[in-house]
């Protein structure tokens, strides 16, 4: 018999709305890339915030080797946001360019096959950063249309649930396709603790509903291509 064909690596554009550093939300994606029991999650020095400084470049595996020790077939990359400038038509040439950064972030994710976003709720609604990225890589040519998409969200009260509302809300015009489940809104400021004081996800059981929506974003990212 032959062999069941390999799953083909997905390319996962992990987005924060986030700016700040130990951002709870910026913990979230780091999980989402690392995607390993604690222990292992100690070995990797991240590009996403503060983690073990102690270790060398030398010692620390991908984060594309991290995910696929854990989960085959996906690749989850973090997608910087904060050097987009301001959205501002003006800074737009006349033969449809963009700004240098505007034109790598665009870049990057029609490159992606999906994305997961990082949701920080402000005052009810999506963080400013992630809305002036989700608008540059709309203009002209709409860099989003077609593509699957999943949310995870930490704050208090509600768990930044109103910030994803509002994030499918705009995915309707951006054409994404959001999974409904497994939803992930993490209130994390109710104990036991969910995040150190470097942002990192220090629970367990959170970290495996996170591995349920990666596996979730794979699954319908791999029925959507196939369509």
């Amino acid at each position: 018999m032959e062999a069941a064909a390999a799953k083909p690596i997905l390319r996962v554009a992990a987005i924060c709305g986030s700016l700040r550093k130990t951002s709870f939300n910026r913990g979230l994606l780091r999980a989402g890339i690392l995607s390993l029991p604690p222990l292992l999650l100690l070995r990797f020095k991240s590009i996403l915030g503060p983690m073990n400084h102690s270790l060398t470049s030398s010692d620390q595996p991908t984060a594309a080797e991290l995910c696929e020790d854990s989960i085959p077939g996906l690749r989850v990359d973090h997608l910087d946001i904060s050097d987009l400038p301001l959205i501002n038509t003006d800074l737009e040439t006349d033969g449809g360019g963009f700004p240098p950064a505007v034109e790598a972030f665009r870049a990057k994710v029609c490159q992606a096959d999906c994305f997961l976003f990082g949701a920080p709720e402000y005052n009810y609604s999506i963080a400013t950063p992630l809305k002036n990225a989700l608008d540059w890589a709309s203009r002209g040519k709409n860099c989003w249309a077609d593509k699957p998409a999943a949310i995870v969200s930490a704050g208090g009260g509600f768990g930044g649930g109103r910030s994803q509302y509002h994030l499918r809300q705009v995915g309707v015009f951006l054409d994404l396709h959001f999974i409904n489940k497994p939803e992930l809104c993490v209130q994390a400021f109710q104990q036991p603790p969910k995040f150190d004081s470097d942002g990192n996800l220090i629970d367990d059981q959170i970290r495996e509903r996170l591995k349920q929506v990666l596996l979730s974003l794979q699954a319908f990212t791999l029925r959507l291509q196939k369509d």
